[in-house]
């Protein structure tokens, strides 16, 4: 309507302008009535233009409420569907979405590790591959030297894989299968055993309790089949010692009622200075546990103990002094319950398992009653530096009421050590580990990398190392075990915290004589070179 008055007027407007222009060409007006006429032209003119700006905006706030209007309607149209897929859904049981578990995984140090929500709870997969392969260069003194030779080639040194985790925070728990000693020899006395045989078993299966704290410091009462933390070497993971095997002296100590694969029910109590522990130790894994077995023949099981205080008395930054001492007795050894025979045995390979083959070794004790090992051991370290060495006395007591001889004969006494040396080229050093009373490994601070990355850590290191078993040289009853002398050099690199390549030369002596009473010379000399592939999580 507004656009038909608008329209009507200004067609007034021109008529009336039309006739004025006829009758002032008639009549001849004057000029005041054009100008007021002009005016009231423009004046109508600007009316017309506000008209036409406010129609404009009436069209547009009209347009817009029409959209909004139309996109309420649809917003609640919407809300009214769901609504009623709402009202459906609650009428039909429908199984809902699955409650949280409240299971966290995690990978730390890459071993896959699954936990409870609040950590109290958790089982990781743990396992390490030690292959080695090596040769050796070796020469005996004459042709009655034991043996006239030894084989190169390859070993599986250790193949572990397992599970380690706890229950209810204090509750410790460790299983793992050991697939590895390939050229070790398994059942060690069974017929067709190879010589030295360490036998692959069960390596760790321990509970061990933690919720104690007294004095301070942390407790741990344990059970079970487990590594023993007896002497600081053995108290080493061997993923972290510098060398592909440890001393020999170390080696045949452990070995008496300690070790590995050992049977065990003790305690030990530590903080970040002191380490006290105990333990009463049985028999290895795989060992006979027949009284009844012929073949081989059945034996009663050994019992011992053993017990270590150490700690570090001085600590700092970049620099630490560990000093501690250990006792070990065995006080039932193991008895042949088809011969009557009760002996210990002291040996060890020539700090090299790619031949099983021990060099210095006493042969059975018989009549051996018990045996005892003291030993002393200290370590520092200042920045990349790492100094360790141990000391040890071994006595064996051959008064066992067998009736097979020698009877009477007196006690047995033995000695050996080591000290060694690792310095890491690239500058990182080796963390204590106060549970053990250790050092830990080499945690390369640059992985290595070809994507922009690292190079890993490279260590050097040195051992010399010796172990005497003679003694009572002149005596039917003494032993001819002779003396060992073997001088390492490693170059260990560690690609990250799971991958380490380690490349050992070993120059060695062994000192031996036929018997305590004939000095004939059946020793021996040897150099080999051997390298490790190692991973492990």
């Amino acid at each position: 309507m507004s656009r038909i008055r608008i329209a009507a007027t200004a067609i007034g407007l021109a008529g009336a302008l039309a006739a004025s222009q006829a009758q002032a060409q008639s009549a001849s007006s004057s000029d005041q009535e054009i100008a007021l006429l002009k005016q009231q032209l423009k004046m109508l003119e600007q009316k017309l233009d506000k008209l036409q700006s406010q129609t404009a905006a009436n069209t547009a706030a009209a347009a817009k409420a029409r959209t909004e209007a139309k996109a309420e309607a649809k917003a609640e149209a919407r809300s009214e569907a769901k609504a009623v897929v709402a009202n459906a859904n609650a009428a039909i049981p429908l199984k809902g979405p699955a409650p949280a578990s409240g299971v966290v995984v995690t990978m730390p140090n890459n071993r896959p590790t699954i936990c409870t929500a609040d950590g109290a709870n958790c089982v990781g997969i743990t396992g390490r591959v030690h292959w080695d392969v090596g040769g050796y260069d070796y020469r005996p003194n004459t042709a009655a030297t034991v043996p006239q030779k030894l084989d190169s080639g390859e070993n599986v040194r250790r193949a572990r894989i397992g599970l380690a985790g706890r229950f209810f925070n204090d509750w410790n728990f460790a299983l793992v299968y050991d697939f590895g000693g390939s050229s070790d020899g398994f059942g060690g006395s069974a017929p067709g055993s190879l010589p030295g045989g360490g036998v692959s078993g069960v390596e760790n299966a321990y509970l061990s309790y933690t919720g104690l704290k007294p004095f301070g410091g942390k407790m741990a009462i344990e059970g079970g089949i487990m590594d023993l933390p007896y002497t600081l070497d053995e108290a080493t993971s061997s993923n972290d010692i510098m060398f592909m095997e440890r001393a020999s002296a170390g080696i045949v100590a452990t070995s008496i009622a300690a070790g590995d694969f050992r049977s065990a029910v003790g305690t030990r109590w530590y903080n970040d200075q002191l380490w006290i522990g105990g333990y009463v130790t049985g028999p290895s894994t795989g060992a006979i546990h027949s009284a009844s077995s012929v073949a081989p023949n059945g034996t009663s099981e050994q019992y011992g103990a053993v017990a270590r205080v150490a700690g570090q008395v001085v600590s700092g930054k970049d620099y630490s002094l560990h000093l501690g001492g250990n006792a070990e007795w065995l006080i039932q050894p193991p008895r042949n319950m088809v011969t009557g025979a009760q002996t210990v045995t002291l040996s060890d390979r020539p700090e090299l398992r790619i031949d099983p083959t021990a060099l210095a070794t006493t042969g059975a004790i018989a009549n051996a009653s018990g045996a005892q090992v003291y030993s002393v051991e200290a370590a520092a370290t200042y920045g990349p530096l790492i100094l360790q060495g141990e000391y040890f006395w071994y006595n064996i007591d051959r008064s066992a009421n067998t009736g097979l001889p020698p009877l009477g004969a007196p006690s047995l006494k033995f000695q050996g050590g080591y000290a060694q040396a690792g310095y890491v080229l690239t500058g990182e050093g080796r963390s204590y580990n106060a549970a053990n009373a250790a050092y830990g490994g080499v945690k390369p601070a640059h992985p290595f990398s070809l994507d922009g990355g690292g190079w890993g850590a490279w260590e050097i290191a040195g051992r010399f190392s010796t172990i005497d078993l003679n003694d009572q040289f002149g005596t039917a009853t003494g032993i001819a075990g002779g003396r060992q002398t073997v001088y390492t050099a490693a170059l260990n690199w560690y690609v990250n915290g799971n991958v380490r390549f380690m490349l050992d030369y070993l120059h060695g002596t062994v000192s031996k004589q036929a018997s305590p009473v004939s000095a004939a010379d059946v020793g021996s000399k040897f150099d080999a070179v051997a390298m490790r592939t190692q991973f492990a999580f």
